[in-house]
């Protein structure tokens, strides 16, 4: 069904990615993510890589910096947007887990809408069409083959063409973006968070590395405490325990210098005087002799009696 557009800018925002080969062959794959207000049509967009959780969180923080909290964003069932519920095994459970995104929108008290089909968010879908269009040729004019590039060319003459072409007044005035509230991290916010459990010694491994805490910042309770672990678009990594928020330290390995040999834990042996060693060395040569003359004397006898025979000699041995 139709839906009219919202009537004040900033009041819902479409926010979805479009994958294109948008320099034609001459460099690597690029995605275009996006988004755009349904108000007014206004839009804001960066070229990335990988269309992943850490570049929209990237296009979401640059939107907040520029024009402040949206009312409502409008975007697909993406995973990235949307998790699937998951098999509920305790009734405590929730009903539908947070993806790292729909957790950042809930803290900026951003309302996430899901549209059912493509069509429903048809304005963004419309200005890829044009994007795939016009940003193309543009593009090939000016024979980008890098992300830089291309990312230059969209931020200095596609976007600010596109606003002076397609945008259009609001029907009502006002912005209804909001500011960020000054107590707000955004950098803590717009990260990727993880359950992780502390181990005895203050230690947390993460995609293979070891993290620690600093010893002043140790508390009781902590060992073999569930805690989350927030790593940063700019790749640090903290910690959250209760109230608090601490930085983590990687655990770098000692190199070993050339031709040191790895230290080794070995038993010491017993101290014994040279009288024992000897009396030693006689048993073991008196051992062996018997064995041999049992060995001997082996085709005259049964071979099970000369086992038995050899047993019971080395057990008068121990």
């Amino acid at each position: 069904m139709w839906r009219a557009r919202r009537a004040r800018y900033g009041e819902l925002v479409q926010w979805d990615t479009s994958e294109h080969h948008w320099l034609e062959g001459r460099g690597e794959k690029l995605y275009l993510i996006a988004m755009i207000d349904d108000a007014t049509s206004h839009l804001s967009a960066r070229f990335v890589r990988h269309d992943s959780t850490e570049e929209n969180l990237r296009q979401l923080g640059s939107y907040l910096e520029q024009r402040g909290r949206p009312v409502a964003v409008y975007t697909d069932k993406a995973s990235l947007f949307h998790a699937t519920p998951q098999a509920i095994h305790h009734r405590d459970a929730p009903a539908q887990q947070l993806t790292q995104i729909g957790r950042a929108l809930k803290e900026l008290n951003i309302e996430w809408i899901a549209a059912h089909s493509p069509q429903a968010k048809g304005r963004i879908e419309r200005s890829f069409q044009t994007a795939q269009d016009r940003l193309v040729k543009g593009l090939r004019q000016v024979r980008a083959k890098d992300l830089d590039t291309a990312n230059q060319y969209l931020q200095q003459v596609y976007l600010p063409f596109w606003n002076r072409r397609f945008r259009r007044p609001p029907r009502l005035a006002g912005d209804a973006h909001r500011p960020v509230p000054r107590e707000t991290n955004l950098d803590s916010v717009l990260s990727i968070r993880r359950s992780r459990t502390l181990d005895q010694d203050h230690t947390i491994r993460w995609e293979g590395v070891i993290y620690r805490l600093d010893r002043k910042q140790i508390a009781s309770g902590m060992r073999g405490a569930r805690v989350q672990v927030e790593q940063r678009l700019g790749g640090n990594l903290w910690l959250h325990w209760r109230t608090q928020i601490l930085p983590l330290e990687r655990c770098e390995a000692k190199a070993r210098q050339p031709g040191e040999s790895p230290v080794r834990i070995t038993r010491a042996a017993p101290v014994r005087s040279a009288a024992e060693k000897a009396r030693a060395k006689q048993r073991l040569l008196d051992a062996r002799r018997r064995l041999s003359e049992a060995y001997t004397h082996l085709p005259n006898r049964p071979i099970w009696q000369a086992m038995r025979d050899s047993s019971l000699r080395a057990g008068e041995l121990r």
